[in-house]
């Protein structure tokens, strides 16, 4: 599967029902050739336009289902998010 596979896919959240958005970036671990975790851009930011929010990180074992249309994800309460920087830090805790 290519990487521009996956950005045309919509991201939801099947604790919620919630649509996160569309993949914006992958994370790779390129010592061991795999997907570390997927970059959805929340709705304040498009594609790094727009400036200011942050970006949600999920990591590649909370993927529940990658179908034609959607990605499943599971996300609980401990959601990864980066700011700017690029520094990751923890929500909802």
């Amino acid at each position: 599967m290519k990487i521009s596979d996956f950005q045309t896919k919509d991201v939801i959240n099947i604790v919620d029902g919630k649509k996160l958005g569309q993949i914006s970036d992958l994370e790779l671990d390129l010592r061991q050739g795999r997907i570390d975790s997927i970059v959805v851009p929340t709705s304040a930011r498009f594609f790094g336009m727009f400036g200011g929010g942050t970006d949600v990180v999920i990591p590649w074992r909370n993927i529940v289902k990658i179908g034609a249309d959607v990605v499943l994800v599971r996300l609980d309460d401990a959601r990864a998010y980066r700011n700017e920087e690029g520094e990751a830090t923890s929500a909802g805790r």
